[in-house]
């Protein structure tokens, strides 16, 4: 079976889109606090796991019709996503590792690509 590209796009941007699931749940989870008004009002937190489910549509749809073995692991890029998010709104810190760490899992994407064929 061969994979699509509109399988590895609709993959990709159901990470990128989980990956602002990542960063809204962070945003909501530094305002939580363990009461039951809290969890309801928690806007932040309501779209963080808005995103995550609407990611999942994105990676079923792109599953479908591709190799689940290639399009698993793209899944990984939306680390990629995060690192900035987490760089341009939370103010972390970009280290050499976590650079290294991108590295790595653009090598594996590439490398399981070039294995699917």
């Amino acid at each position: 079976m061969n994979t699509p590209l509109s399988s590895m796009l609709w993959v990709i941007t159901g990470s990128v889109i989980g990956s602002f699931g990542a960063l809204y749940l962070k945003l909501g989870a530094e305002r939580l606090q363990i009461n039951f008004r809290s969890l309801a009002t928690n806007w932040r937190l309501a779209v963080g796991i808005f995103f995550y489910l609407l990611s999942s549509v994105f990676y079923t749809i792109g599953v479908k019709h591709g190799e689940l073995s290639l399009l698993y692991p793209l899944v990984s890029v939306g680390s990629i996503w995060t690192l900035l998010w987490s760089k341009l709104f939370l103010a972390e810190r970009l280290t050499k590792p976590k650079f290294v760490a991108v590295g790595m899992i653009l090598a594996g994407c590439v490398l399981l690509g070039l294995g699917a064929r």
